[in-house]
């Protein structure tokens, strides 16, 4: 099992860098992973000309690209500000996830591939916000962009979502041992859906680029 575990809070030491930690030490033994910090990536988070002009990647997101392709299971933990991940991680999203890698659409209907088909992934969020009101009062919006219009649209099966808040005026320091239990019981059961599907999408995207 390759585990890819992604830290999306910009600055070090941070609630949600810890609980990765905590999920990258309850994998079982003999589990492969890796682990790449947004904050350390020398990259530009803007997708200029969209999907119209293919910009080259630079080396660490071509790095991530492929660790991403390799995966059997993405880990990706971050704060939630605003209602969303940090922009640089947001931007790391718009730059890889591209079309004819992570997915691709049909040409003569409204549907699409799912490349990341075989491949699970989790997302733990920290945030001011108590879980119940993200719930009633902004209708999960945040989960189910990541669970819908990210990951499973690419192909991520399951994806699960843990919301750890609210983190301010000592809650963290209330519930971490709650929370570090269940992201045990997430990092102790990674069951990929249909993970005999999964193919290597990389070179074949690069290659396709190289022929434009």
């Amino acid at each position: 099992m390759r585990v890819l575990l992604l830290d999306g809070h910009p600055d070090e030491g941070r609630f949600s860098s810890h609980l990765l930690q905590q999920y990258e030490d309850a994998l079982p033994a003999g589990t492969t992973t890796e682990r790449i910090a947004v904050r350390d990536m020398d990259f530009s988070p803007i997708l200029r000309f969209g999907y119209a002009k293919r910009v080259e990647w630079e080396p660490d997101v071509a790095s991530l690209a492929k660790q991403i392709d390799e995966c059997d299971h993405l880990v990706v933990s971050f704060p939630m500000w605003w209602g969303s991940e940090p922009a640089e991680l947001k931007g790391l999203l718009d730059r890889v996830l591209l079309p004819g890698f992570t997915f691709a659409y049909h040409s003569d209907d409204p549907w699409w591939d799912r490349y990341m088909e075989g491949r699970s992934a989790d997302v733990i969020a920290t945030m001011d916000t108590p879980p119940f009101f993200l719930r009633l009062g902004y209708g999960n919006a945040l989960i189910k962009r990541w669970k819908r219009q990210i990951l499973s649209f690419c192909g991520f099966k399951p994806v699960r979502f843990l919301a750890c808040g609210p983190i301010k005026n000592g809650s963290a320091e209330k519930h971490v041992g709650k929370w570090e239990k269940q992201i045990q019981r997430l990092a102790q059961s990674i069951r990929p859906a249909s993970a005999d599907k999964k193919q290597l999408r990389l070179n074949s995207f690069l290659n396709r680029k190289r022929a434009r």
